[in-house]
């Protein structure tokens, strides 16, 4: 239990959103920023990789077999089939191409939330996250992340989760699910610069937060109120975001990165950027389809 089993030799440079299917019985992922998307079969182990056309950072689930593709310029419908990609939205600031898409999670009503990053320095407060609704319509409901990453819903959909990444924080805020509103914007949990800074971030069927660390070699489960529940430790520097996935959902399937590292150091890391699996005894949700 708790114990990180090497899975998949992807071989990600920044493995990213992996999100259980479940009417295919596969795990889907991107590889961050223009490499391949990734699928996994459960049941026959096979495991593909899809180049892409557009830069993309995030995936999320449409229903009938189809993808949103979150791009750092914008946002698109994804059909593996063909894999063919329709345009859906363009950059969030047009006037600001530094400004990009990053990560993204569907709410329970369907909507996508978006995190961006200033590309050109990931360290000034100037993420921020949108709601992109089944319209198309993209609307700002927060700013001043520096890397709005990892984000996630509590089960009941009132409760927003946001990796605040360079400013090494988890921010937690109300989530009106009716409306499709952010507010009362707080601190949810601190992570020490020892321990690198949050990642991914998923919420399980008991509302627990999952954060991966970036350069930590670990990721954390931390309670509702922030606290941390268990840490549980990596043989890669990288741990970045992760699904509940298979028939009962309590398989945690993790994606890695080697980004940043050059030849020598990959060679000394030689499973940094593969695929992941933990049994924690923990059971999560299925992610929501996008309803546009």
């Amino acid at each position: 239990m708790n114990e990180p089993k090497w899975l998949v030799a992807a071989h990600n440079r920044l493995g990213e959103t992996p999100i259980w299917e479940p009417e295919e019985r596969a795990l889907y992922w991107a590889d961050w920023g223009g490499r391949p998307n990734c699928r996994l079969r459960l049941d026959s182990g096979e495991f593909t990789t899809f180049p892409v056309t557009v830069p993309v950072t995030a995936l999320a689930r449409r229903g009938g077999g189809r993808w949103i593709a979150i791009a750092q310029d914008g946002v698109y419908g994804w059909d593996p089939q063909t894999n063919s990609y329709e345009n859906l939205a363009g950059p969030p600031e047009p006037a600001r191409p530094e400004i990009c898409f990053n990560d993204a999670a569907v709410d329970r009503q369907g909507r996508l939330l978006l995190g961006t990053v200033n590309m050109q320095d990931p360290f000034l407060p100037e993420g921020s996250i949108y709601r992109f609704d089944p319209d198309h319509s993209l609307h700002k409901l927060d700013t001043g992340y520096a890397t709005a990453n990892g984000i996630g819903l509590s089960p009941d959909g009132r409760t927003l989760y946001v990796a605040d990444q360079r400013q090494n924080q988890i921010i937690v805020l109300d989530y009106d699910s009716e409306q499709g509103v952010a507010s009362n914007r707080r601190l949810f949990a601190r992570v020490p610069a020892t321990d690198g800074m949050p990642d991914g971030l998923v919420v399980d069927a008991e509302g627990f937060v999952w954060n991966g660390h970036w350069a930590g070699w670990k990721l954390t489960r931390y309670d509702p109120d922030g606290k941390i529940e268990r840490q549980i430790a990596f043989p890669v520097e990288h741990v970045i975001s992760f699904a509940f996935a298979g028939e009962a959902l309590d398989d945690l399937y993790v994606t890695t990165a080697w980004w940043g590292y050059d030849e020598e150091e990959q060679a000394r890391h030689p499973l940094a950027g593969d695929l992941f699996r933990v049994k924690t005894g923990v059971t999560g949700l299925v992610e929501p389809a996008f309803a546009g």
